[in-house]
């Protein structure tokens, strides 16, 4: 079994008991591919910088990031610079012979630049210009298996590779949805570990779990629960599957081994089979013409 990890960037998530989870399914001769965002890094070094980021709202109400050229060098710069960094040390001292790779590196992830963003401002719906995202249309899944067949483990993460007419560029891109992109490819699990419990029918009550879905009237249960952050997650779970996954677990990264409790049925379970043939998700990433923020969790 090969497992797309999902690290969440939300400031209340501690990766350290992920990481000795991917050792430990690797010991026990699981290939693993880990994918991390890193959104609340990258507004905590735009203010240090003295720079405030930039966020839209949708016509749909949604709030989403637009990523203008200065806030997409301070993605360059911390999430494959120190970000990604951090994860290959922390799983090299794991045991873990792991390497760091952005969606730029061997075209892991690409597809076209979008410019412009629809928004809504003062009520008028308006069209915004100057925005560094893309949508994922390519994996080279070519060069994960060549990692994983050698014995490494690949820690990849945003910015992908925009196409812009004849020019490639890095683009920013929605780190839940290229790890939904990275899993189709690769026929995997997807485990996108977060700061809560995984998907609950009353976003307040942890008791309120659920635990599953295995038919489209379950998924369609958890799409109504699903709020805020949640909403992204769900989506990404959709392209997952929608691609080539087998199933998406969405599970907190704060328990005791959050990776091999998630996968031994923690968390809540979305199965292929939840999916019925109507789905309409166009895998686009990460800008707010997409109702989301370039990366939250």
């Amino acid at each position: 079994m090969t497992i797309v990890l999902k690290i969440g960037g939300a400031r209340a998530v501690d990766p350290a008991g992920a990481l000795a989870d991917v050792a430990t399914l690797i010991a026990d001769g699981e290939d693993v591919v880990v994918v991390h965002g890193g959104s609340t890094a990258v507004d905590e070094t735009l203010e240090a910088l003295g720079e405030e980021p930039t966020y839209v709202e949708t016509p749909d109400g949604v709030v989403g990031r637009f990523t203008d050229e200065r806030t997409m060098e301070v993605f360059e710069m911390v999430l494959p610079g120190k970000l990604n960094t951090d994860l290959v040390t922390g799983l090299q001292n794991e045991g873990v012979d792991a390497v760091g790779l952005s969606g730029v590196d061997g075209k892991l992830l690409a597809g076209p630049r979008k410019s412009a963003v629809r928004v809504q401002e003062a009520g008028k719906k308006k069209i915004k210009r100057g925005d560094h995202s893309g949508t994922i249309e390519q994996v080279n899944a070519d060069l994960l298996e060549t990692l994983l067949e050698g014995g490494y483990t690949p820690v990849a993460t945003v910015p992908m590779l925009g196409k812009d007419g004849d020019e490639w560029l890095p683009v920013n891109a929605d780190a839940d949805r290229a790890a939904a992109a990275i899993a189709g490819a690769l026929d995997a699990t997807l485990v996108v570990l977060t700061d809560v419990p995984g998907v609950l029918a009353d976003p307040d009550d942890p008791a309120t779990l659920i635990e599953s879905a295995e038919t489209p009237a379950e998924f369609a249960a958890i799409e109504d629960a699903a709020e805020g952050f949640m909403t992204k997650k769900v989506m990404a779970a959709t392209e997952a599957l929608e691609g080539g996954a087998d199933r998406v677990i969405v599970a907190d990264a704060n328990v005791d081994e959050p990776l091999v409790a998630a996968v031994e049925g923690g968390g809540t379970h979305i199965l292929a089979s939840a999916l019925d043939s109507g789905g309409s998700s166009d895998g686009s990433e990460g800008s707010a013409e997409d109702s989301e923020e370039a990366e939250v969790s």
